[in-house]
């Protein structure tokens, strides 16, 4: 049975009209009204570069009207190169989803330029435009900026005019730039913001040198410190201080006249016919030391300063601010014997000196230091006496000699030969060395200049005088044999005296030759005591031992044959009688034969 309080539903009851207003459209006009609102809808694909709409942006996204149903988002990130991006300005949009899973409409911006940015790089280049970039990062040599999001390379001389020490300041910064070179094959891009303030500069160099004059003093910033001179910005235009130029006195480095970014007043001293040159100075703004120096020093006078410079010619000293007396070496002591001034003096040093030399016109001065001791010389006759006997040190050798010092100042040669009267000595070094003590004896003075002539020798009487009667000719004496060259062997005799035994008086009775070390009696066959000089054979004696035993047999044989010529004479005599008896017999038998006929 049916419930009387049951409702009964309306079958006619349009539900899609629920919680819309009330319209009078009939099904016809709606269908016309939907077909025009989606010919206004754009219509996109994913992967699709669009022109879009800036409608707003926060701290984090772009929100960006492309005409789609829904809006676009972009992070704000892809806009550092845009810091002026607001409502409005149109931009480039690569559709990357139409719909994500939250219906959202996913866009690019950074990659609707990088599409393009080839195209826009290229045109930038070929019209000379001027770019905006964003500095990512620094790199080896220069900075990484995105241009159209493309990574260009800005090199640090490109980054400004004027040296840049540290490129960190720029990196995060949006710049302007102008794109001087392009690189299609390997994608590179070089970029230079130095070209863009360039010309501007130019304008500037071209009004500040025109009004250049020799002689005008400019006040400039330091803008570079080199180890031969500062570089000063005038204003657009460089010049050069050469580290000469910066103070009157002497300085290691320019660090310790100016400094980086310091503003000074410099003179223009020079400039080439362009004017790209610029010498500049600071000393010249002072005026000369010399000037300053006292007018009551003169020649003769003690002076006090600091060594500044060493040279191995002498010494730099300094007595004044800028006001410089040179020390040659020569005048560093009173030996003949030039040295190196590093022995004697080095930087830092104070000195005390006199002023040999003055020339305020010049500007020069020579100083000396030995001249504050007494000349050794003016007292070399009575103190180095000829045949005085002294004690000094080798300082020095020659081919000819040694030089030995006496006492500072006072220095004398021993000749080689009168270093020793029975070696014979090639070459100095053999009989002393450098830092020896030796013994002399004066030999000769030339006080005029300043030579002394010194003995060793002299020191003991010439033993040649005993070897001329111990060494006689033709006496024998036992020797060693020391060395042997081509031309013979030097045997050393007794009272260490050596002698020289030609090679063919080397040979030994059996036919071989004395040899090194061998030890064998020599015969003396020439002496001279003036040159030295003994001259010794071997060979001589067993020759003369030979020589004996031929003229024996000689004599023998000698002897033997007169014996053997008188018997044959004897003989012949008996004979010659015997046949003169039988001559006469025959003749007395002939005449009796005769007769008895």
């Amino acid at each position: 049975m049916a419930d009387k309080n049951a409702t009964v539903g309306n079958p006619d009851f349009d539900w899609n009209s629920i919680g819309k207003k009330n319209d009078n459209y009939s099904s016809e006009e709606r269908t016309a009204l939907d077909e025009m609102y989606g010919k206004s809808l754009s219509t996109i694909a994913d992967a699709q570069t669009m022109q879009g709409t800036v409608v707003s942006k926060n701290s984090r996204e772009v929100v960006v009207n492309i005409g789609y149903k829904s809006d676009g988002v972009v992070a704000l990130s892809e806009f550092r190169y845009n810091p002026d991006l607001k409502v409005g300005d149109s931009i480039e949009v690569f559709i990357e989803k139409a719909e994500d899973a939250s219906g959202q409409l996913i866009l690019s911006h950074k990659k609707a330029r990088a599409g393009k940015s080839w195209d826009r790089v290229n045109e930038a280049l070929n019209n000379d435009e001027i770019i905006k970039g964003f500095v990512k990062c620094r790199t080896k040599g220069g900075l990484i900026v995105d241009v159209f999001g493309i990574e260009a390379f800005l090199p640090g001389s490109q980054i400004d005019v004027k040296p840049i020490r540290d490129y960190d300041i720029y990196v995060g910064k949006t710049m302007e730039f102008k794109v001087v070179k392009i690189n299609n094959e390997f994608k590179n891009v070089v970029v230079s913001h130095k070209a863009l303030i360039e010309a501007e500069i130019e304008t500037q160099k071209r009004d500040i040198i025109s009004k250049l004059e020799k002689g005008q003093v400019l006040e400039g910033v330091v803008k570079n410190i080199t180890s031969y001179g500062v570089f000063i910005d005038l204003g657009g235009v460089d010049g050069l201080i050469h580290i000469t130029d910066l103070s009157w006195g002497r300085i290691n480095h320019p660090e310790e006249i100016v400094k980086l970014d310091e503003k000074i007043n410099v003179v223009i001293l020079d400039f080439d016919d362009d004017k790209k040159r610029i010498a500049l100075g600071l000393k010249q703004l002072s005026s000369h030391p010399w000037e300053a120096l006292s007018p009551d020093v003169k020649i003769g006078d003690k002076v006090k300063g600091k060594v500044v410079v060493l040279a191995d010619y002498g010494a730099f000293v300094e007595i004044a601010p800028g006001v410089e007396g040179l020390i040659h070496v020569s005048e560093m002591s009173w030996s003949q014997h030039l040295r190196s001034a590093q022995e004697f003096l080095k930087v830092g040093d104070e000195v005390e000196a006199v002023v040999l030399t003055l020339d305020r016109e010049e500007r020069k001065m020579s100083l000396g230091v030995k001249q504050l001791t007494p000349d050794p010389w003016n007292m070399i006759i009575d103190k180095y006496a000829k045949g005085s006997r002294h004690t000094g040190t080798v300082r020095n050798f020659t081919n000819f000699g040694v030089f030995v010092e006496l006492e500072e100042g006072v220095d004398g040669l021993v000749h080689i030969s009168d270093l020793s009267w029975s070696k014979k000595i090639k070459h100095p070094s053999e009989f002393c060395k450098v830092g020896d003590k030796l013994d002399v004896v004066v030999l000769e003075i030339d006080g005029e200049n300043r030579r002394l002539s010194l003995g060793h020798k002299q020191l003991e009487d010439n033993p040649w005088d005993v070897f001329e009667t111990v060494f006689t000719i033709d006496s024998v004496h036992q020797g060693t044999v020391t060395s042997v060259n081509d031309k013979g062997a030097t045997v050393g005799l007794t009272y260490g005296v050596e002698g020289f035994c030609p090679s063919r008086h080397l040979a030994k009775a059996d036919g071989t030759t004395l040899k090194a070390e061998e030890v064998a009696d020599f015969k003396v066959i020439e002496f001279s005591k003036e040159s030295k000089r003994i001259v010794v054979s071997h060979a001589r004696l067993h020759e003369e031992v030979k020589d004996e035993v031929r003229k024996a047999d000689k004599a023998a044989k000698t002897a033997e044959s007169d014996e053997t010529k008188k018997a044959v004479k004897k003989m012949k005599d008996n004979q010659q009688q015997t046949t003169l008896g039988d001559i006469s017999a025959l003749s007395d038998l002939k005449d009796k034969m005769d007769g008895k006929k």
